[in-house]
């Protein structure tokens, strides 16, 4: 299936520097909004309970906040979750509250608010020393997953490419995790589960583009680095397009139909890809040639004579 054809490659080393300063600036962004915002840590993360009440007839937000913090639970975080009926409640975690009673004693305060009776869905309760353990064994995991792209990259693509491919990945991360930062989105363990996803994706789709780049550098003789790297992006601008098209269709089904419980995995990655299939056409590629990348640093060795051996006789 060919979505494009173009007879002559895009120009897209023309707005390399556009392209790097533009994600200087999200990178940038994203570190300040980190540093001063910060991150809406999940109570996967943070320690809590977690509450899931269902109302008779659609539930009144504000009313329900309002009755939490006359019974001492200010700080809830109280939302929608689903549909108008179902209520996601968070309550941080408290060491002046027993834990055991917490649910009868906020379901006991939401039935005195109305005359039809508040159901408890479910209940989940995480301790704060298993919230920072997880906090840290998720913070190693993406730590060891570029280390190991890292390796494998350097091995196969000359030292230009593995860099421009390892910075767009870290491009890619940190801007997601800006997203989550400056909106204030809740960052649990399908979010973490999807940065990991995307981490995979974005490398996938930058060595398809890499491959394709050395393969023009060894064949393409009279062409300049720029227009060289220009026709491999260009030559796999379909795979790259179909690719992500395919994988969002996927996502905006998964973000609108699969419940509230991974409406965050499903806005990382929607976002992720977006992001991560920009880096791979320009970011990876910019930073490579800016670095200096040459034809003659993808020219396969020459040959190595044994010693002895004469030439001329094999010729």
């Amino acid at each position: 299936m060919q979505v494009f054809n173009f007879t002559q490659p895009l120009n897209f080393m023309r707005y390399k520097w556009v392209a790097i300063i533009l994600s200087a600036i999200l990178v940038l962004g994203s570190f300040v909004s980190i540093a001063t915002k910060g991150i809406n840590w999940g109570l996967d993360f943070t320690g809590g309970t977690v509450i899931e009440v269902g109302f008779a007839k659609p539930a009144d937000l504000p009313a329900v906040r309002q009755t939490l913090t006359d019974v001492g639970y200010g700080d809830a975080v109280v939302q929608l979750f689903g549909t108008s009926r179902d209520v996601l409640i968070r309550i941080p975690l408290r060491t002046d509250v027993d834990q055991s009673t917490l649910g009868d004693s906020v379901i006991k305060a939401l039935n005195s608010m109305q005359a039809d009776a508040v159901t408890m869905r479910r209940i989940e309760f995480v301790g704060p020393s298993v919230g920072e353990e997880l906090k840290q064994d998720g913070g190693l995991a993406m730590l060891v997953a570029l280390i190991g792209i890292l390796l494998y990259v350097s091995m196969r693509f000359e030292w230009r490419l593995s860099i421009g491919a390892v910075l767009s990945l870290f491009h890619d991360v940190i801007i997601t995790m800006g997203l989550f930062s400056i909106l204030q989105l809740e960052f649990d363990l399908t979010v973490l589960a999807a940065i990991l996803a995307l981490i995979g994706y974005s490398i996938n789709d930058t060595i398809v583009v890499f491959d394709r780049i050395r393969e023009s550098f060894r064949k393409l003789r009279d062409t300049s680095v720029a227009e060289t790297i220009n026709d491999a992006i260009t030559s796999t601008l379909n795979r790259t397009v179909i690719t992500s098209l395919t994988t969002v269709l996927v996502l905006i089904v998964l973000f609108y139909m699969g419940g509230a419980l991974i409406h965050g995995f499903a806005t990382a990655l929607l976002f992720g890809i977006v992001i991560g299939t920009y880096s791979s056409i320009y970011v990876a590629s910019a930073i490579a040639e800016t670095l200096g990348i040459s034809r003659e640093d993808m020219l396969p060795p020459p040959p190595v004579e044994k010693e002895g051996e004469n030439t001329d006789a094999l010729m």
